[in-house]
């Protein structure tokens, strides 16, 4: 049994599957580097010099250049000159680990990764728990379904609505949520804002601004969260590179185990479809990078997207499972769905917002409410959005009204966990 998870002078106790998570964010004491069961596959191809394979899974934080990623891969690629190290930059920002979980393995495991970092806890923040233990263990399910040797590393990096928790001693609940993952299954952990928040305690950081106007001072990042390159990032880098020499004390390869899940409702099973094959009416259009802007734009994120403007276009999908969403696209000239679930009455889904001044990839999720047969159906809303309304929330204008004026719907893909119907 590994539902007993021990930590210095504190016992934590899980009752059941489904985690007791009051007060939790009290429980756990703050540590950079915890070793567990280690790296030990891909370290030891490491110090041989062989080929190793290296998947970088997250947000923003790790797919920004010149940050933790390039410079850890850096790092990896001095201790281990001989060895030849490929990196893939499976990050997409503004994303969790309840997308991380539906895109793995067309993002990460196609490429047969030696070791996968995973960094979701800044995106996770307000994620309820369960979701990120069905979601994280899902993640953690999958790839050592496909491959018991891959190693994988947690990594948490905060922002600024995290560290008032962090002074206090304690971790932020994303966080803690994932640690007890890690712990169940033995994976590694680097928590690599650690030292920055011993060096706030001496009032040394400034989480938010420009450096030109706080002299002396270790200026985080422009906007609280995304680091800069010479200072969070730097900071992040160091704490790998400490890390990584406690890690490098376990080399001995072994085939990581899979025990009683720790959430028996975990989304291992989740899985990406794409909508090619999904009925729908004949208002849609396929759209191509080479013809069309917005697929252009979003290329890296959609291998097959659609788009209609049409009220009440629809997309029809028949499926037995507990959990349906759809990978689309947030921007300028998006409009909203009504969607309806069974007999359930309909619901809205927005797909603009505040940040909406750009196209970005995105994602929701139907309600469901419980495992079985399941038909749902997409529509295009006649509604008009307020969208001025919505950008002035963060103080925005519509500065080229036509780019806002079109209200369309995109699909590009469903998350589902469980299997569609004929």
């Amino acid at each position: 049994m590994r539902f007993l998870l021990r930590f210095p002078c504190i016992l934590l106790f899980v009752c059941s599957s489904t985690f007791v998570t009051a007060q939790s964010d009290t429980l756990m004491a703050n540590h950079e580097c915890r070793i567990r069961e280690g790296m030990p596959n891909s370290l030891q191809k490491l110090q041989a010099g062989q080929q190793v394979t290296i998947g970088y899974f997250g947000g923003s934080i790790t797919e920004a250049g010149n940050g933790w990623r390039e410079k850890s891969l850096n790092e990896l690629q001095q201790r281990f000159p001989k060895a030849s190290i490929k990196a893939i930059n499976a990050a997409i920002g503004g994303t969790g680990s309840n997308l991380g979980v539906f895109r793995l393995k067309q993002h990460v495991l196609v490429h047969q990764p030696d070791l996968v970092f995973v960094e979701f806890a800044v995106n996770d923040s307000n994620t309820p728990t369960s979701v990120i233990h069905k979601s994280m263990e899902g993640i953690v399910r999958q790839i050592w379904r496909q491959n018991p040797k891959t190693d994988i590393c947690f990594v948490y990096t905060l922002n600024e609505p995290m560290v008032p928790t962090l002074l206090a001693g304690n971790l932020p609940n994303s966080v803690v949520a994932m640690e007890q993952i890690a712990q169940h299954y033995g994976i590694p952990s680097i928590h690599m804002g650690l030292e920055l928040i011993a060096k706030a305690r001496q009032g040394e950081v400034v989480w938010k601004g420009v450096q030109a106007d706080h002299p002396g001072k270790i200026v985080f990042s422009p906007d609280g969260t995304h680091p800069y390159s010479e200072t969070g990032h730097t900071f992040y880098a160091t704490a790998f590179a400490r890390s990584l020499t406690k890690l490098m004390n376990v080399t001995k390869p072994v085939a990581h185990r899979l025990p009683k899940p720790f959430d028996a409702e975990n989304w291992e099973a989740a899985k990406m479809v794409s909508l090619q094959d999904i009925a729908r009416s004949q208002d849609w259009q396929v759209l191509s990078p080479e013809t069309d802007s917005v697929a252009h734009q979003l290329r890296n994120r959609f291998t097959y997207l659609i788009k209609s403007s049409k009220p009440g276009a629809s997309l029809t999908i028949h499926f037995t499972g507990n959990v349906l969403g759809v990978y689309d696209v947030v921007g300028p000239n998006c409009g909203q769905y009504t969607v309806s679930v069974d007999d359930q009455p309909d619901t809205d889904y927005p797909r603009f917002d505040s940040f909406a001044t750009y196209y970005r990839s995105s994602f929701f999720f139907v309600p469901i409410d419980k495992a079985g047969k399941h038909t749902v159906t997409l529509r295009v809303s006649p509604k008009q959005l307020d969208k001025a309304a919505i950008l002035k929330t963060r103080n925005k204008t519509i500065d080229n009204p036509a780019a806002y004026q079109e209200n369309a719907c995109y699909a590009s893909q469903l998350l589902v966990v469980g299997d569609l119907a004929n």
